[in-house]
């Protein structure tokens, strides 16, 4: 081949190896061209753009400017909603539902990243396909919520922290704090797709369908520069920590878990406590030794309650016994924060216990914070406390000796209950809780009230009490005197209050409840002078009790013999001699000496056959002077 033939044939093979790879490159180009439209194609058939409901509008505005008093509810308003959701897909699966994945992993996480200031929340609950993405973050759907709205819109009475018994709106609850809100979400049902909802909470959205989904929901909260507190771990920790869900919460940061207890209030009781509720002891009271620690898990199906209460392990403060300081029980519905310290759920008198309460069926606001006092919380509020009454009763009756301890430091409360109760039913019920010494007892032992009417003999009427300052005295008490004599038990109040309860408390078990005091001045016995030896005949006796009353002008109202002394000389009764201590000790020294006797209008009985009651009859002559202060000693 000659040098210019072969260079025509380079030319031509390059010629060709050119016009190839040109066809290539317009090939690849025509491809590439042909996929993006494609892309496109496809891109705008699974995204799709949506505009919220006017309504739904209106009511991002009222969520985003007044709704909420805090804004860490939307956080658990959030954690609600997941907790329903792996509600129902349990409740699905326990239906037969074929769902993608078991119960097992069903569970909520918590992520914080402040550095992209995202919260996410998590659960791997029932899921959503685009309809119920529409339905349930587009729309509101109850009924009468139109009308309500509008109602609100043209300038009508409605109160807007009303929308929450209308209708729930806690989702939208998460604009209060964030710029922008994605939501990734698969249902569980065989053959759904992953989707993704975006809005900035300014009137529209978009639904588009993504790749590498769960199944359950996730909420991606992008925070506003002003509330990046709450893409703080330990920010979520103090909220979180509060929230008795119905699965495990974990919030995990740079690989982390946070330590949540299990949801143990709705499980069922046994009769030693799981292991989880003293968990939630711990959590709620701060105390991780709950060696004492008096601990009542009640779980009522038909009325749809729950509650755990416990006592304090700590000896109770000045500041405790104060009626004004709060109670440490928190309210929940349907397993949702509500309060903290919810005041109205407990009685005053119960401040001194901690729990947590759990009802479907109370009535809330929008902000879920300001309890409404309604027939629906007092019957709440008589139900825990009916239940923590035969709580403490039955430990009283099994374990008398922890008891007595509670009882130590905790009766003072006990006894506020019975003062601060409106009902008699009441007042008695919490009575059974009392304690006291008795005459019939040991030194050592404790006696209640129903013990002390079993032990009664049948013919006795009453429940006699003596408040004296110690068992010392009130067993050489000149009251008790008589009835010890007689053989009737009498029981021993020894602080100023326990004569309070008993005189309010009035009655139990159809038995009125008498002082010693009054049962005397009551009494119709006459003395019997004939068998008196070395007594004072009833000429004297009667010469000396005028003679007193001259003498004791203006204090003492009257004076008689009684048959009820032995060993003491004389006594000084009033008709109610309870009211009378009382009164003395708060009122007497804003009295002068005459008011206070007219008020009292005290009464002075004799034992004319006492040596120093005879020796004064007969000193009155011989030595006035000397009688008159042994007459005035005596009063």
């Amino acid at each position: 081949m000659t040098e210019n033939n072969f260079d025509v044939c380079i030319f031509q093979m390059v010629n060709l190896i050119f016009k190839y790879f040109s066809s290539v490159v317009h090939t690849i180009r025509n491809f590439q061209t042909t996929h993006y439209a494609l892309q496109e194609a496809t891109e705008m058939k699974e995204t799709d753009d949506y505009e919220f409901q006017a309504e739904t509008r209106m009511l991002l505005d009222i969520v985003a400017k007044s709704l909420y008093s805090e804004k860490e509810v939307f956080v658990r308003e959030l954690v609600s909603n997941a907790s329903d959701a792996i509600e129902k897909a349990r409740y699905l699966a326990l239906q037969g539902a074929e769902l993608d994945s078991s119960e097992a992993t069903m569970k909520i996480h918590i992520t914080t990243d402040k550095y992209d200031k995202t919260l996410t929340i998590q659960d791997s609950g029932i899921g959503m396909n685009k309809e119920e993405l529409i339905n349930n973050l587009g729309t509101i759907a109850r009924s009468g919520s139109k009308a309500f709205l509008q109602e609100i819109q043209e300038g009508g009475s409605s109160d807007p922290q009303s929308i929450i018994g209308q209708f729930g709106v806690g989702f939208y609850s998460a604009f209060m704090v964030a710029e922008k809100v994605e939501v990734y979400t698969r249902s569980r049902k065989p053959g759904s797709v992953g989707l993704k909802w975006n809005s900035d909470g300014s009137g529209r959205y978009s639904i588009e369908e993504v790749e590498g989904v769960e199944p359950g929901t996730k909420v991606v909260c992008h925070l506003k520069l002003s509330e990046r507190q709450f893409a703080d771990e330990q920010s979520i920790k103090d909220t979180d920590r509060d929230d008795s869900t119905n699965s495990v919460i974990i919030t995990n940061s740079d690989g982390s878990q946070m330590d949540l207890i299990e949801p143990v209030l709705f499980t069922q009781q046994k009769q030693h406590l799981h292991l989880g509720h003293i968990q939630l002891a711990n959590y709620i009271s701060s105390i991780f030794d709950m060696k004492g620690i008096l601990l009542l898990h009640n779980k009522n199906d038909i009325q749809k309650l729950g509650f755990m209460i416990f006592g304090d392990q700590p000896k109770v403060g000045l500041f405790d016994m104060n009626q004004q300081s709060e109670n440490e029980v928190s309210l929940y519905c349907r397993r949702v924060l509500i309060m903290n310290k919810a005041s109205n759920v407990v009685p005053k008198w119960l401040r001194f216990m901690k729990g947590v309460v759990d009802s479907e069926d109370i009535p809330l606001n929008l902000s879920r914070e300001l309890l409404q006092d309604s027939a629906l919380i007092r019957k709440l509020r008589t139900v825990i406390q009916n239940r923590v009454v035969r709580f403490l009763f039955d430990r009283l009756r099994k374990e008398p000796e922890n008891y007595e301890k509670f009882f130590l430091d905790y009766g003072i409360f006990i006894k506020e209950g019975v003062l601060s109760s409106q009902e008699q039913i009441e007042k008695e019920e919490i009575a059974k809780l009392l304690t006291y010494d008795s005459s019939s007892t040991d030194d050592d032992k404790k006696t209640t009230i129903p013990e002390y009417i079993g032990r009664m003999a049948a013919d006795q009427k009453d429940v006699y009490y003596l408040a004296a300052p110690s068992r010392e005295l009130a067993l050489n008490s000149p009251y008790f005197e008589s009835l010890k004599k007689r053989g009737i038990e009498v029981l021993f109040c020894y602080e100023p209050y326990d004569e309070v309860v008993l005189m309010q408390l009035g009655q139990f078990n159809s038995k009125n409840i008498v002082s010693v005091e009054k049962e005397m001045r009551q009494e119709k016995e006459a003395v019997n002078f004939d068998d008196a030896e070395g007594s004072l005949r009833k000429e004297e006796a009667n010469a000396l009790m005028e003679w007193l009353k001259t003498t004791l002008a203006g204090r003492c109202y009257g004076v008689k013999a009684t048959p009820r002394l032995q060993s003491h000389p004389c006594v000084v009764t009033v008709e109610e001699m309870g009211a009378a201590r009382h009164f003395v000790r708060t009122q007497f020294s804003q009295l002068g000496e005459d008011m206070r006797y007219s008020l009292l209008k005290p009464e002075l009985e004799i034992n004319p056959g006492h040596p120093i009651i005879v020796k004064l009859h007969s000193i009155k002559d011989s030595n006035p002077h000397l009688a008159e202060l042994v007459a005035k000693q005596f009063f």
